[in-house]
């Protein structure tokens, strides 16, 4: 019998403690490389839950560890409230079908030597095994009306006929082929040219509603988190440190590393300015991440406190929470955020 706690219904898929530690073999060394650890999270029907952090924080392999692509270390991957445990075989294939994956370079995700055609076809008869001839073809263009493509155009067309943004739009109509409850997309727009990417942020918002899908969407941008999301987790070195709905996460960061994403948008009045985020220094070696805080090295306000113990997400209001022994004000050797402190008050 699970102790985990029954999600409430309208939750697809959940992440209960995911970590996953990938082994390091050296000539002179082992290691692990801590690439997530104790991530929790909730992608609920019809909304979108934005995983935002820099390079090496651990977002990418969050969505492969929820697509089954990587086994965890630890923790539990839950469809419904019961546990995912397939990597392959039928039980794989039957996951699959209800959680689905974009990658970040859709020409890299297709097969260059197949048209839209063939690509289509072949994951619709791979999910439905019943459709043929009429039905099949019917199918086919309905996937291409669904991700805003004429058939008549591109049915035919090969992945290097088309742009960065069809290409995208195709694999994001094979993943619908599948009829699934979750699209977990990495990236999707971070390839794309800057004037295509709200297309395809729009396209996916659109199957949100009309369809219901819960979406998990990675990304570096904070600002298309924002945009485009319901929730926003903020991850630091493998771990979550902030969560929250979108507006008062990008709005009133709480987390000196979200105030950090948010400050670092270029700002034609402080360019070059090292201390307009506060922070410097690079991401630790996850090989051998810091004790305590992660992002105590780099952070402006650390106190001894934050040097030697691992904070808790903590409630600072309505739906948020931040990893931050500043927002523990009766723990003895808090740090002081100061001004930068979110307050309860505010954050509600």
């Amino acid at each position: 019998m699970s102790d985990t706690p029954a999600p409430p219904d309208d939750v697809v898929l959940q992440a209960v403690g995911l970590t996953k530690h990938f082994p390091v073999r050296g000539l002179t060394s082992r290691g692990v490389v801590h690439a997530v650890d104790g991530v929790d999270l909730q992608l609920r029907a019809g909304q979108v839950l934005a995983l935002v952090g820099e390079s090496g924080s651990g977002k990418s392999t969050v969505a492969r560890l929820l697509a089954r692509l990587y086994p965890q270390t630890a923790g539990q991957v839950l469809l419904h409230g019961r546990p995912v445990t397939a990597l392959s075989g039928r039980a794989f294939r039957e996951y699959c079908r209800k959680a689905q994956m974009i990658f970040q370079d859709p020409f890299a995700s297709l097969n260059p030597v197949h048209t839209v055609r063939y690509v289509l076809t072949r994951s619709l008869r791979i999910h439905h095994r019943g459709l043929r001839g009429a039905a099949l073809e019917d199918a086919l263009r309905a996937l291409l009306d669904r991700v805003q493509l004429n058939p008549d155009t591109y049915v035919d067309k090969f992945p290097h006929e088309l742009s960065g943004g069809q290409r995208q739009r195709v694999a994001i109509a094979r993943a619908l082929a599948a009829d699934p409850e979750v699209l977990l997309a990495d990236e999707p727009i971070s390839m794309l040219d800057v004037s295509i990417r709200l297309g395809v942020l729009n396209l996916l918002r659109d199957l949100r509603d009309r369809l219901g899908i819960a979406i998990l969407y990675i990304t570096h941008d904070i600002a298309s988190a924002r945009y485009f999301a319901d929730r926003t987790h903020v991850m630091y070195a493998g771990q979550t440190v902030e969560t929250g709905d979108s507006e008062s996460v990008t709005q009133t960061p709480a987390h000196p590393y979200t105030q950090l994403l948010v400050r670092s948008a270029p700002d034609p009045e402080h360019l070059g300015d090292p201390l307009r985020t506060g922070a410097t220094g690079e991401p630790p070696n996850m090989v051998e991440p810091p004790a305590g805080c992660r992002f105590h090295p780099r952070c402006p306000f650390a106190a001894e406190l934050c040097r030697t113990r691992v904070p808790e997400l903590l409630p600072i209001g309505a739906g948020r929470e931040v990893a931050c022994w500043g927002y523990a004000p009766d723990e003895p050797g808090a740090p002081d955020l100061g001004t930068a402190k979110v307050s309860q008050e505010v954050a509600r």
